[in-house]
């Protein structure tokens, strides 16, 4: 092959390598914009909980230092909300199947 092939094939090649290179910082660079985004915006979440915690005083004492029975009328009404819900998806599936069995009449 003549010489200037060759020289046509290695400007190329160092044309890609430079290319390559450009493109490899730039994205670098991109994703570090976006890192320091996720930062600030972790940072901040971070903040807010920390001052939420701080400034709000609990005005009840921790469950576990308290009578059982408070203990368990809370889980008593929250099992109660829980068998409220099932049932309610109980009556809407209910309902929802006789809908649909409507059409299909």
């Amino acid at each position: 092959m003549p010489w200037w092939i060759w020289l046509l094939l290695a400007l190329f090649m160092l044309t890609m390598i430079v290319i390559g290179c450009v493109y490899v910082v730039m994205r670098g660079v991109k994703a570090l914009h976006v890192i320091g985004d996720v930062g600030a915006r972790m940072g901040r979440s971070l903040d807010a909980m920390s001052q939420s915690d701080t400034s709000e005083q609990h005005s009840e004492p921790p469950l576990f230092t308290q009578p059982l029975r408070i203990a368990t009328d809370r889980y008593e009404r929250a099992h109660i909300r829980v068998i409220e819900r099932k049932d309610a998806q109980r009556v809407r599936h209910a309902h929802r199947w006789a809908v649909w069995s409507h059409f299909n009449d």
